[in-house]
């Protein structure tokens, strides 16, 4: 159970959480291979690798050198696409696919956060196109995600403007402490992954939520918090009469993570090369 409601004379504090594996049992953009094959952006063979991706990405994650490839990668696949019609896609299946996926815990946590006072900010390496839909559905207050180029014509050019990830997302998370007055000692972190030890570490509460191996070893070594959560529930079934109120989300980065639905392309060759060796 969290403290309780914060006086506000005190400092502003929030929540920082993490996406995949943190609030919703699987990568947020992979889940969305099949809406973006039927909107013609990615074809069938990538449809079949993101399938086995998503198995890659629940049974152990990503590490440092996988993620960077996948950066390089995605960059250049996702050249071209229009921004409107990946927002339009997400937009249509967003309900079907990511309400069934959201932990009960963390949906708990989040409603407790909100209740004790303190913001919700989802922190992703995926990108604004798919965390922003998410955030507005989770109720979060502000969103950090990764962010491309957009050209004249209203399509990616490939090029990565910011990336959300590791170091950079604990120096989001100070940013915003200085732009909104949090107290970062007071504030609390979620994630999975080692990767994100840096933001972690740059708040008073971090806890592990269904860490991979080495951040496990990272968390009982500095006596963290390890949270499991394992109960996926439609946010309907938790409330009823559920209905997310507009909340005024400050997107401090965006727009990688859509392309980031065929990101098994990476881990797929990887595999295969290493298996051929």
């Amino acid at each position: 159970m969290l403290r309780d409601v914060e006086n506000h004379s005190m400092p502003r504090t929030a929540a920082f959480f993490d996406l995949d594996k943190t609030v919703i049992a699987k990568s947020s953009t992979l889940t969305f291979s099949k809406s973006f094959y039927q909107g013609g952006l990615i074809n069938r063979r990538a449809v079949l690798r993101t399938a086995y991706s998503q198995f890659v990405f629940l049974a152990g994650g990503a590490d440092h050198d996988q993620m960077e490839r996948m950066r390089k990668y995605l960059s250049a696949l996702c050249r071209g696409w229009n921004v409107q019609q990946v927002k339009e896609i997400v937009a249509e299946t967003l309900h079907d696919l990511i309400d069934p996926i959201i932990y009960d815990e963390a949906a708990t946590l989040i409603e407790q956060h909100h209740t004790a006072g303190r913001d919700v900010v989802i922190v992703s390496t995926s990108g604004a196109e798919v965390v922003e839909p998410i955030g507005e559905l989770l109720g979060a207050d502000r969103v950090v995600a990764t962010r491309m180029v957009v050209g004249d014509d209203g399509c990616f050019t490939g090029e990565v403007e910011y990336y959300a990830y590791g170091p950079t997302k604990a120096e989001a998370v100070r940013e915003l402490a200085e732009s909104e007055g949090y107290d970062l000692t007071r504030c609390y972190a979620y994630s999975d992954s080692v990767t994100d030890v840096p933001m972690l570490e740059s708040v008073g509460h971090p806890h592990a939520v269904n860490p991979d191996r080495a951040l496990r070893r990272e968390a009982v070594a500095r006596e963290w918090p390890i949270l499991d959560f394992h109960r996926p529930v439609r946010l309907k079934q938790r409330f009823p009469a559920f209905s997310v109120p507009p909340r005024p989300a400050l997107v401090a980065a965006a727009a990688l993570g859509a392309a980031a639905a065929t990101a098994g392309l990476v881990w797929y060759a990887s595999r295969r090369r290493a298996t051929a060796a």
